[in-house]
């Protein structure tokens, strides 16, 4: 049976922050895999299929965001839980983020974001 541990997540970018944020976005995959994850995925959006609600209708976009959507694996819950206890004491997070952050030229709104764990059901 399947034992890994995912979490999955979507939010607003601007598109005109899309570099800047694929910059930090790798430096902190390379983080998350050092505290444990086997994998870091992000995924801008390209389009929706007709007649079926699309992530843009689940979260309000201002004018010129794209919907990046992404999920990180784990080899199991206990890693994953472990592996956010780690990230959040980690330094570089804090450096790599904080750029992201400034209020008057918000690249990353966490309030924005949907993020969710996920338990293996098929595979």
């Amino acid at each position: 049976p399947m034992s890994n541990y995912i979490d999955g997540y979507f939010f607003p970018l601007a598109n005109k922050h899309k570099e800047a944020y694929r910059n930090a976005a790798l430096q902190i995959a390379s983080i998350w895999k050092e505290h444990g994850a086997l994998e870091y995925f992000e995924f801008l959006e390209d389009g929706a299929m007709e007649g079926i609600k699309s992530f843009r209708e689940t979260i309000p976009l201002q004018e010129d965001e794209s919907i990046v959507f992404g999920w990180i694996i784990f080899p199991s819950k206990a890693i994953r839980d472990l592996a956010h206890e780690k990230i959040s004491q980690d330094t570089r997070m804090t450096e790599l983020v904080k750029p992201l952050m400034i209020p008057t030229d918000l690249i990353f709104d966490a309030s924005r974001m949907v993020f969710n764990g996920f338990k293996p059901l098929v595979g």
